[in-house]
């Protein structure tokens, strides 16, 4: 658990979610990417997913959700696991107010405590390198999904040794080739 103060001076906690949290963790979903698709994403990870990492966000109310599950990628020396960043969700009227980066460090601080290889993420160039993310490409991983840009397909390496010598497909579960 951590706390900060947002841009905005309120006091932010960030903590792992909880059973009591799934409801407002769903309407911080919906609203933040204004449809149910990744709301209901989160939901079906929740119920099939173990090993994943669930943090909110919280002042006087929930203000915003990250979630990291497994992903592996299949090499021909071996197969590592690894997480990946997604979905990452802010109410509107609270983003650019620093919540967002505060759960995205807070959750790679504790895949690094935990001694999470990598961890990958579609999303944002203009976003995400600024917590040390860059094109999986460079790195010899690719999405699972074709016509990914390259530029929205990163990697962040928390552990070289044991990515030495490790490159190929980075496969999401099931679940994220559901999502509508």
């Amino acid at each position: 658990m951590g706390t900060f103060t947002n841009q905005g001076g309120r006091m932010i906690t960030i903590r792992p979610e909880g059973p009591e949290d799934a409801a407002r963790v769903r309407l911080v979903n919906e609203l933040a990417f204004g449809q149910p698709a990744e709301a209901d994403l989160v939901d079906r990870l929740r119920q099939a997913c173990t090993g994943s990492l669930s943090l909110v966000a919280e002042d006087d109310a929930l203000v915003g959700h990250i979630l990291f599950t497994p992903v592996r990628v299949e090499s021909a020396a071996r197969t590592v696991l690894g997480m990946g960043l997604a979905p990452m969700a802010v109410l509107p009227d609270r983003q650019r107010q620093g919540i967002g980066s505060q759960l995205v460090r807070r959750g790679l601080d504790i895949l690094r405590e935990r001694g999470c290889p990598f961890i990958v993420v579609v999303g944002h160039p203009e976003y995400y390198p600024r917590f040390g993310f860059g094109p999986a490409s460079a790195h010899g991983l690719a999405s699972q999904w074709e016509g990914m840009p390259d530029e929205a397909f990163m990697v962040l390496v928390l552990n070289a040794h044991d990515m030495a010598g490790v490159s190929g497909v980075a496969t999401y579960r099931e679940e994220f080739n559901e999502a509508g």
